[in-house]
This record gives C-alpha cells, sequence and structure tokens, in this order.
C-alpha cells in the first residue's frame, strides 16, 4: 500500500515539497524561487505558471532524492498562500496574473464598500474590523470595474491552492479556509452570498467548495506526466499556510498558539467558537474542519531582514556563505543593548494587516542617533516584529480572553536562537520551537491527506511527529526596557498614521 504524500508549501517567495512518510519522517525536501512584480507601488502580482513550474520541479527532485518509486506515493496536497485572486476561462486559461495577499490596489473599492454599510466607523462596529484595499472582495470590485473585458471572460476565480489543485486534476473548487478569505460563513459552511450579491460579482463565477480532507480527484494524464507520477495519485483539499502551520507545528487543539516568522509573520490561536473579527485579527477554518483559527498576519517579517541585508550587508552577502552571513548578523546584533539604545524599527515596509490595518503605512527607523551603528539597525529589527506580534497579543488577551503564555514557533526565523530569546523577552511568553520548523507547512497539509486517508484518526494525532526542539523564558532583567519601547513603537504609528497616509496615499493610487 502506498505510503507516501507530497505535500507542497507554495509561498510568497517559493514552493518548497516535502516528501513525508505516514509516520512523520520527511523522506526528501525541494525548493524552487519565483519572482514577484510590482508593477506600480502598492500592486503585488506573481505568474501562476511559475506555482506550477514550481511543483513540477520540486516533485520531481523529491523522488528521485529519496529514491522512493512513484507507485509508493498515495497523495498530493497543497497549502498555500491565502488571498489569491487568479480569474480563468472556461478552459482554465489564466486571465490575469495572481493579484496577491500583499497588493494594497482596491483601496477606493474598499472605501466604497464600507459606504454600502453606512461608512467606516459603523462597518467597524459590524463587521469588527476595517476593510482595506488589501481584501479579496475589494479587489473583486476592482477587477469587476476596471477589467471588465476580464470579469465578461471569467468563468472561475481560483485562489493559489484551487489553481494548482486544477492544473493537477481539471477540477476547479476552492477549500474551506481559502474561501474564509473571500467571505465564508463559518457555521453553514457555505458562501455569504449576500455579500457577493451587495458588490454586484455574480456567484457563479465562485467555483465549488470542498474540505481540505477531501479527495478533489486524482491526476490527470498530462499532470501525471508533467509531475513524473501515476495517474492513481489522489489529490486532497489541503488548504491555505496559516491553517497548516498551526498543524504543522503541534498547535491543532483549543487554545494552542503559535507564530510563524518567515518572509511574513501571524500570530494563531486555535479555537472551537468562532469570535467576530477585530483590531485587524480575523477568525477563519481550519484545516480541523471541526476548528476554526483566530489569526493576526504581519506582512513583513523576514523580508525586511533580507531588505536589510541586501542594502547593508551587499559586499557581506557576496563573499560569505548564509550560515556565515547570518552568524555575523548575529555577532552585530549582540554588540547592541536589549533595547537597541532606544532605536524603534518599525516593520511595515509592506503596510499592515493586524495589529492595525492600513495600505499606506511604512517602515520607519525611529530615534536614530550618532551612537547606532549597524548592529543597533540589525537588533532593531528583531525587536520591531516582535514588537507587532506582542500587540497582536495583547489584543488576543483582551479581545478573545485567550490565555496566552506559551508559544510554539515556527519557520525560518525560529532557527536564530537570538530572535527567540528576543520575541520571549518582548511577549513574556515562554517560546518554543519544534523539531520541524522549516517543514512545519508541508507537514501541516500532509496530515489533511492523512486524516483524509483515514490514515491518522485526527488532527490531534501530529503530537505524534511534531516535537519540542528548544525553549526560550523570558529575562526579567529586560522587562523594563522592553515595556517602554513597546509603548514607544505603539506611538510612532499612532502619532504618524495620518503622516503615512498624507506622504502615500495619492502616490500609491497614481497610475
Amino acid at each position: 500500500m502506498p505510503s507516501y504524500v507530497i505535500a507542497h508549501d507554495v509561498g510568497t517567495s517559493s514552493v518548497k515539497a516535502a516528501l513525508i512518510h505516514r509516520s512523520g519522517t520527511v523522506a526528501a525536501t525541494a525548493e524552487e524561487p519565483y519572482p514577484i512584480h510590482q508593477p506600480r507601488p502598492g500592486w503585488v502580482e506573481q505568474d501562476p505558471e511559475d506555482y506550477w513550474r514550481g511543483v513540477v520541479a520540486t516533485t520531481r527532485r523529491v523522488i528521485e532524492q529519496s529514491g522512493i518509486a512513484p507507485d509508493d506515493i498515495l497523495g498530493l496536497v497543497f497549502t498555500t498562500q491565502s488571498m489569491g485572486i487568479i480569474p480563468v476561462d472556461a478552459k482554465g486559461k489564466v486571465l490575469h496574473p495572481n493579484i496577491t495577499w500583499v497588493d494594497g490596489r482596491a483601496q477606493d473599492q474598499a472605501r466604497w464598500m464600507m459606504r454600502l454599510f453606512g461608512g467606516k466607523a459603523l462597518f467597524k462596529r459590524l463587521v469588527g474590523i476595517e476593510i482595506t484595499g488589501k481584501d479579496v472582495l475589494p479587489k473583486l470590485i476592482w477587477l469587476r470595474q476596471e477589467r471588465p473585458d476580464i470579469y465578461r471572460q471569467t468563468y472561475k476565480i481560483l485562489d493559489v491552492n484551487g489553481y494548482l489543485r486544477y492544473r493537477a486534476t481539471g477540477r476547479m473548487a476552492i477549500e474551506w479556509s481559502g474561501a474564509c478569505s473571500y467571505s465564508f460563513n463559518l457555521k453553514k459552511k457555505d458562501w455569504n452570498r449576500l455579500h457577493f450579491k451587495m458588490i454586484r460579482w455574480d456567484m457563479s463565477k465562485m467555483p465549488d467548495l470542498i474540505r481540505s480532507v477531501d479527495v478533489a480527484g486524482t491526476l490527470t494524464e498530462e499532470s501525471a506526466n508533467a509531475l513524473g507520477l501515476p495517474q492513481t495519485v489522489k489529490v486532497f483539499g489541503g488548504c491555505d499556510d496559516p491553517q497548516s502551520a498551526a498543524i504543522g507545528s503541534g498547535s491543532p487543539g483549543d487554545g494552542d498558539a503559535h507564530i510563524y516568522l518567515g518572509t511574513s509573520a501571524w500570530v494563531v490561536v486555535t479555537t472551537s467558537q468562532a469570535p467576530a473579527f477585530k483590531n485587524g485579527a480575523v477568525c477563519l477554518q481550519s484545516a480541523d474542519p471541526n476548528r476554526n483559527l483566530v489569526v493576526g498576519v504581519t506582512e513583513s517579517a523576514g523580508a525586511n531582514l533580507q531588505w536589510l541585508i541586501d542594502r547593508f550587508f551587499a559586499r557581506e552577502k557576496q563573499e560569505l556563505a548564509p550560515d556565515d552571513l547570518y552568524t555575523l548578523l548575529d555577532r552585530e546584533a549582540e554588540t547592541a543593548p536589549a533595547g537597541s539604545d532606544h532605536l524603534i524599527f518599525t516593520p511595515w515596509m509592506l503596510g499592515e494587516r493586524c495589529p492595525v490595518a492600513t495600505t499606506t503605512t511604512r517602515g520607519t527607523l525611529f530615534n536614530l542617533g550618532h551612537e547606532h551603528t549597524r548592529g543597533h539597525v540589525v537588533r532593531a529589527l528583531a525587536e520591531g516584529v516582535a514588537y507587532n506580534l506582542r500587540w497582536i497579543i495583547d489584543n488576543y488577551r483582551r479581545d478573545f480572553q485567550f490565555s496566552i503564555s506559551k508559544l510554539r514557533v515556527i519557520g525560518g526565523g525560529s532557527q536564530n536562537r537570538q530572535w527567540m530569546q528576543t520575541l520571549a523577552e518582548v511577549t513574556g511568553c515562554s517560546v518554543e520551537t519544534t523539531n520541524q520548523p522549516k517543514t512545519a507547512g508541508a507537514i501541516g497539509a500532509a496530515m489533511c491527506a492523512f486524516v483524509g486517508e483515514g490514515l491518522f484518526e485526527s488532527f490531534d494525532d501530529v503530537h505524534n511527529i511534531v516535537q519540542t526542539s528548544q525553549t526560550f523564558s523570558p529575562n526579567t532583567e529586560h522587562a523594563d526596557i522592553y515595556n517602554k519601547c513597546f509603548r514607544d513603537y505603539q506611538n510612532v504609528y499612532r502619532d504618524l498614521s495620518r503622516t503615512y497616509k498624507t506622504a502615500n496615499e495619492r502616490r500609491f493610487n497614481t497610475p
């Protein structure tokens, strides 16, 4: 009997494939990058064909590396970046590049939508959060208004997961967690059809709904030949990346909290409830059909570190191996004290979604003086991301009464001990890393297939696979300085939010 699943974690910058045995053993991994296109300020697009090429390349590589026979592969599953908008015609032809989750082009449409509900203040009271130009429904309005020819030709709108499942099986569908990015009723497990009616969107253009554990189909002859797999391989529903990360971090139960720290970052708490949206945090369907997630996304985290390397460490990047480069960054950061001598780096270089929702805010180095070095900037960047995550956690405690004292952390950032210690001290929480930090998303996705196939009884069985690797405890000696800097961090946003808007709103909305 086939015992392996190939799980593809399709993020903002690359696709990572993992060949995973039903025991949880990762037999092989492969990664394939692809570009981001920014045709205008605030616009962020990608070519869906790049995703599929990455899936094909990494599938073939993990099979070759592992030596596993293709007949031993029982299933294929995707976990992908959320909020994708890929219009396709009846033959599956892509009509427009994917309008990605960080794209903020639809601010005018967001304001129009909120006016339908009586204005921004009333909308926020009714829904719980202010909608922005980065949200999916305003982008659908933008597509209908600004690209009417594409709207008329559109047969279905697919997200990234849905597009890849279509390429694999020929079936157009959207999984429950992906549907949440559009407008999904968590209680009825169906589209919020009234919302689509209000924005004058033709519901026939929305695909069928499936669950994460459902079999969407088997490989077509074309996709099987491209992937080097038998047509009998099943393709499961899969899920968005916060959902797979929650499972793969070993945080599937009620009240479990995890942080993903990669290109972006998020704080997620698993719950059996369906609380209202508040302060940029949203309640979404879990990969587990019986649970939900409260999700707060920080749009740029590791991406900021990459920016810092490219701009401040360009020579070292050319001369040093990656591991040596990160060791150098750590050494430089260690030259600065906790709080970075009151230097604050705000991470909002792509705008922000949570704890504040804004498309015009940008990153700021606040309180820069002659005493600050390159090492201060490195440390301040890590602290700035931690301040943003603490703000989300504090909101969770107040808004949802979540008791959060322990955080599981996954993603590439979790491998940096200094960043983990900083996160523990800024948040006041115990921070745990896992034995599967880079493949957590793929493991969570594989669990969708294993549970769907009946090889695991429930998602809680992930505890048999994922264990704690290291634990970081807060150093109380730094509590005062981090509390002070955190308050200053919040005030940077509050005091400058109007200035950010004045500086950038017209710039971002002018062709």
